[in-house]
Formats: C-alpha cells, structure tokens, sequence
C-alpha cells in the first residue's frame, strides 16, 4: 500500500500500512513517529493529548528522535535539534516495500548555526505483521570527523502502569538518574510506583513489556549501548504542561540510546542503529 500524506493535529505527516491493517503514522516535523496501530486495532505508542503541535516545539510523546544530543549533556537544546526541525520524505524507490517509509534531514543554515558540521540523517519505518522496526541512519557529508550521542525515544502506550512490568533488565549496570546512584539491577522484572528515570547498560537479550492485555518485545541493535527507561510519576506528571496529570498511568518509555560514549564518525562514514517492537 502507498504512502499517504495527511495532517496529523494540523500538521503535515505521512501514513504507511499493510494490507492486514498494521498502520503507522510519522509527522515530518521531527521524523516523529505519532502512531503504530497493530491489525487487532490496538495503539501501541503513546501520544499526549495535551502534546504541541506548533511545528515548532517538541512534540510530548510516540518516537522523538535525540541528536546529536541526549538531554542536557552538551551544549545544545535539550535532546538536539533533530526532533524540532522539518524533515523530508524520500521519493520512494522501485525496491521499497509495502510498510515502509524513509525520512532525511540534510544540514541547512538554522543546522549548521546550531552545530557546524553537514550531515545526512534518515529514518527508517518498517512495518510487518505485529511488528515495527525505526532505524536511524547518520552520514558524515563533512571533509572532518564529528561526534554525535543518539536515541530513539520511544513512548509505549500502557493500560496502567500500576499493572506493568519490564523483564531483562536483571543484572544490567544501571545509573539511576532519580536517586543518583550507579548500581547493577537486580530485580528480575521492573515495576513502577513514583518517578522512574534509569540508563542501563543494554541487555543482548530483547526486553519484554508485560501486562494483562498482553506481551510487547523491545529489541534494539547492538550499535545502542543503552536503553534508557523513564516513567515521570505522579507528582512530575502534574508539572508538565504537555501531559496530563494522570498521563504517567498510560506510557513507558523505553529508549535505544547511544549516549554514555559518543560516536566519533569518519567524513564519509556511516552510522546505524536500530528499535524493534513486536507483539507476542
């Protein structure tokens, strides 16, 4: 099935399906992934009704994408400027399949006045039955190395969090942010009662979200040397004026991230990671 372009809250996006009905949604601002619904109708992702959609401002909630920085670790706006800026879909091409899409951000001036450096960025939509795989792609266009940290930070739709639980994480080196503490997990499954905000070393194993209403695999590739797991709690939810109060009950994020060590990339070299989820 083709790509559909549509306005998503006002705002320019595309949609891509398979003919068994598993559908995304991804808005240009920001290649940011707004929906994933499986055949059985089920949204997977996230998606704050109290989110802005100003094509300016960051949009709370479904796949933002952080580069060439994760949070505040660095000088530039808060997770990069990919995430705020316009991006453009790629014509597709005669090899693309059905369930697919790609995005490209290119340097421009508001770019390189941020960080100087040219670049070509792409993201990548798959969809299979049950299925979805993002894939960010980074390419050193510039004649010197540069470095970059990256994550896919994916908002999963809960039912409760009260009832939610994370599985492989059990002896992961884990920095959680909240107390400030380095430790390695030894919890066989995560539950989540107050703000939760923790980088873990990943795990080779893929994640499983498990709830009543069934099981949700997280794989990503290894080029992700961390997976980042963040829930704001109760008393955060209250203070964010994107989300609503009791928003915290219905999302999870569960992020690939490439943050604790940069990449260093070659002029013309390339750089690739990867988040899959999968219904079981």
């Amino acid at each position: 099935m083709p790509t559909q372009s549509l306005l998503f809250r006002g705002q320019p996006a595309l949609a891509v399906a398979l003919p068994g009905g598993d559908r995304a949604v991804v808005a240009l601002h920001g290649a940011h992934l707004l929906s994933w619904t499986t055949a059985d109708g089920i949204e997977r992702i996230y998606l704050s009704p109290a989110a802005q959609f100003d094509g300016k401002s960051a949009i709370r909630g479904g796949v933002p994408v952080c580069w060439p920085q994760f949070n505040e670790r660095g000088p530039l706006p808060k997770h990069g400027f990919a995430r705020n800026v316009l991006w453009e879909a790629v014509t597709e091409a005669p090899e693309t399949k059905a369930g697919e899409l790609t995005l490209v951000l290119r340097d421009n001036d508001a770019t390189r006045a941020l960080w100087p450096h040219t670049f070509d960025l792409r993201l990548g939509i798959s969809l299979t039955p049950g299925s979805l795989r993002t894939t960010l792609v980074a390419i050193n266009t510039d004649s010197a190395p540069w470095s970059f940290a990256a994550a896919l930070h994916s908002y999963l739709h809960v039912d409760d969090i009260a009832d939610v639980r994370l599985e492989g994480l059990q002896n992961a080196k884990r920095w959680d942010s909240v107390r400030n503490e380095r430790h390695v997990e030894m919890t066989e499954s995560l539950h989540f009662d107050a703000e939760f905000d923790s980088v873990y070393g990943a795990p080779v194993a893929p994640l499983k979200l498990v709830q009543p209403s069934g099981t949700l695999q997280i794989a990503q590739s290894a080029s992700c040397t961390e997976t980042v797991v963040w829930n704001p709690g109760a008393a955060l939810s209250a203070k964010m004026t994107d989300m609503p109060d009791d928003g915290y009950r219905h999302m999870l994020c569960v992020e690939a991230a490439r943050i604790d060590e940069n990449v260093l990339l070659a002029p013309g070299a390339q750089w690739q990671c990867w988040q899959q989820f999968t219904v079981l």
